[in-house]
């Protein structure tokens, strides 16, 4: 079978809805189908313009960039059999004939409806409600449009349903269990907490500072450690240590299995991956109560949860384990055997029979599919 995915850009630097889809195309390319991974420079609805300040600004900044730098894809590895094609833009031109056709993200969905009968069946691949990067009304629009609708958490899929979307299939996203494992057993270790640092407003990271810094005054040993993709900010303390684009090996062994506790703030997250990745390394996650985090964190039994926007409150938790470690140990341990029922095999199998079922079908109902691990 011949898959496109149609990107949201160029692949810059490390981002959790493309490593999503860079995951499938290498399973379906292992399985013998071909996938052509298609990185338009420009998209016409691409979110430029839209947000806060900062996001008009770094949209501008990235699409400057776009034009006079070589694209690449350095981050994340690829199968050789996976095609990569960067393209000025997403006409039909530049699209390959295949079976079946994705959207990616919310402003690629006009380009793939625009796709002839000989582009490929369209799908369209839901991996949060985009609102922060275009207006709600855009976002429910594009999930009212006629593709088969994949969406990859379950709070997504009970979104959906509230906006009478038809033909919209639940398929858990996942974690490669093969790469992100316990090493340091979760009893012996040290008391460290990590976050993934990022510099758009939603993923919380002022909350998650300000947690720190209370959790700090009350427990001066403990030591913190962020990375991310992006410069370390001013704002950042110094007694945090900071590491850009980490190499996954040290991510894994250094970060993940060195650290007791892995906070995440994000307000919004569709599926997130660092808390799962860390969650199979044997941390304890405490973490802003979003709709994602709750696709694998249930409060008091495989981690700790509070309000979105309340750091008093992600302090607590932290506090809360740091001061109990029969707690922290428990915790840890239900989380990490909770996210093995999240494997891509499972998921590939299911995204492989969808395609397959929806050859032909159209887009006029909402079909119940197997998920359950």
């Amino acid at each position: 079978m011949r898959i496109t995915f149609l990107m949201p850009g160029y692949p810059w630097t490390p981002s959790g809805g493309p490593r999503v889809v860079y995951e499938y195309a290498n399973r379906l390319v292992a399985r013998g189908h071909h996938v052509t991974l298609v990185h338009p420079r420009h998209l016409d609805d691409a979110p430029l313009g839209e947000g806060t300040l900062y996001l008009r600004l770094r949209a501008k900044l990235l699409a400057a960039r776009d034009v006079v730098a070589k694209p690449k894809l350095d981050w994340h590895t690829l199968d050789k059999r996976v095609k990569v094609v960067f393209v000025p833009n997403a006409d039909v031109c530049n699209m390959p004939r295949a079976d079946a056709i994705f959207a990616t993200a919310c402003f690629t969905v006009d380009a793939v409806l625009q796709c002839p009968e000989e582009m490929g069946e369209k799908f369209y691949l839901i991996q949060g409600y985009e609102t922060w990067m275009k207006p709600k009304s855009f976002v429910d629009a594009t999930w009212r449009m006629p593709l088969h609708k994949i969406v990859i958490a379950r709070w997504l899929l009970e979104m959906g349903e509230n906006l009478g979307v038809s033909d919209i299939t639940y398929i858990p996203s996942a974690i490669d269990h093969e790469r992100y494992k316990c090493i340091t057993p979760v009893e012996e270790r040290p008391r460290q907490v990590a976050m993934l640092f990022s510099g758009v407003p939603l993923k919380g990271a002022r909350d998650g500072v300000r947690a720190l810094e209370i959790v700090r005054d009350r427990h001066p040993d403990l030591t913190v450690v962020f990375f991310g993709a992006g410069r370390r900010q001013s704002w950042i303390p110094a007694w945090i240590k900071y590491y850009r684009n980490p190499p996954q090996t040290f991510l894994i062994r250094e970060i993940y299995n060195q650290s007791s506790i892995f906070l995440s703030p994000s307000w919004s997250e569709g599926f997130p991956l660092p808390p799962a990745e860390a969650a199979s390394c044997g941390c304890a996650i405490v973490a802003a109560e979003n709709g994602g985090i709750q696709e694998y964190v249930k409060h008091a039994v495989t981690g700790l949860l509070s309000p979105t926007h309340t750091p008093s409150a992600l302090a607590a938790n932290i506090c809360t384990l740091l001061e109990n470690d029969a707690l922290r140990i428990r915790l840890a341990l239900a989380a990490r055997a909770a996210i093995q029922r999240f494997n891509w095999e499972h998921s590939t199998n299911l995204l492989e029979e969808f395609i397959g079922t929806s050859q032909g079908s159209g887009c006029t109902e909402t079909r119940t599919f197997l998920t359950s691990a």
